[in-house]
């Protein structure tokens, strides 16, 4: 985890020196909320990937832009997707430099501060990750369930993330279980100064594609689909991706995979009901007919 908060002040590092005005050591450090030593240092670094990093006549620090449009830039989305990949790359692998030095010749980073996913997203993965370093309690502030439709503080002991830094693994302390948390419902992290006292109950389990944790239901969903719809799969569920195969004998895109919950895949489905079979589990059809159902007023 030192090594992935190191990328993360990094990058917020660029991207603060990327906008104007040019900021001095103070304003960095106490953004960043680090010491001014490792901002010299963390410039270094940047310089070192090959930036071009100025200080005007006041001992303020930026980098050039160039001039180079937004046009030219990531949006959200795909900010948001280059974090998670960068962030699930081995902590020793000798790429990391390279791939920050392509991505800043390239204008690919935003010169605003939210490059990553943004700037509170990326402060709260940090938090997290200092949490579970430290073996801390924390409080998920303010966290949007999707399943009990509420918003509610989580009394949680962090595990880990997800491969893919979406959700992060973690014991509620109130319910006695191990869940997944989606990183974007999270309005806030609050590090409790209390250690963890349940680590013997601590299990990771790993979700499915859809970004659902075992629940004791398995259900085996198998689509055809045309292009689009594929595609768009691979976009909003990246783990989705290896499932997925090309049939050119019939044109088609065929999706496998065994899930355990409905949902994901039945609002998929349902948003292109031209372009989509369903080819297996009876579980799924009468998800979807069910559905249809209420649409129309018949249930």
């Amino acid at each position: 985890m030192e090594n992935h908060n190191k990328i993360l002040r990094v990058l917020n590092l660029i991207g603060l020196l990327e906008a104007n005005p040019p900021k001095n050591i103070r304003f960095l450090a106490e953004h960043l909320n680090t010491t001014e030593r490792t901002i010299y240092r963390y410039l270094d670094l940047v310089a070192e990937i090959g930036l071009n990093v100025g200080r005007d006549e006041q001992s303020r620090w930026f980098i050039p832009t160039n001039g180079i449009g937004d046009n030219l830039r990531f949006t959200a989305e795909e900010c948001e997707l280059l974090f998670r990949l960068v962030a699930s790359v081995a902590r020793k692998n000798k790429l990391h430099n390279s791939l920050l030095n392509k991505l800043s010749e390239s204008q690919l980073i935003s010169p605003h501060a939210g490059l990553l996913l943004n700037a509170h997203i990326g402060q709260i993965v940090e938090q997290l990750s200092d949490a579970i370093q430290k073996g801390r309690q924390v409080i998920l502030k303010k966290y949007h369930s999707l399943n009990s439709e509420n918003v509610l503080d989580r009394h949680v002991e962090p595990i880990r993330f997800t491969d893919d830094y979406k959700s992060l693994a973690a014991y509620e302390i109130r319910t006695g279980k191990n869940k997944l948390f989606n990183v974007e419902r999270m309005t806030g992290v609050e590090v409790k100064k209390v250690s963890m006292k349940f680590r013997e109950k601590h299990r990771y389990q790993t979700p499915d594609v859809f970004g659902f944790a075992p629940n004791g239901r398995r259900y085996k969903v198998q689509l055809s689909m045309e292009m689009r719809p594929a595609v768009l799969l691979k976009e909003e569920y990246p783990m989705a991706a290896p499932l997925i195969s090309f049939d050119r004998k019939k044109k088609k895109y065929h999706f496998e995979a065994e899930v355990h919950d409905l949902k994901p895949a039945t609002r998929f489905v349902m948003g292109f009901p031209e372009e989509i079979t369903v080819i297996g589990d009876e579980k799924l059809r009468e998800a979807l007919l069910k559905k249809v159902k209420r649409l129309v007023g018949t249930v």
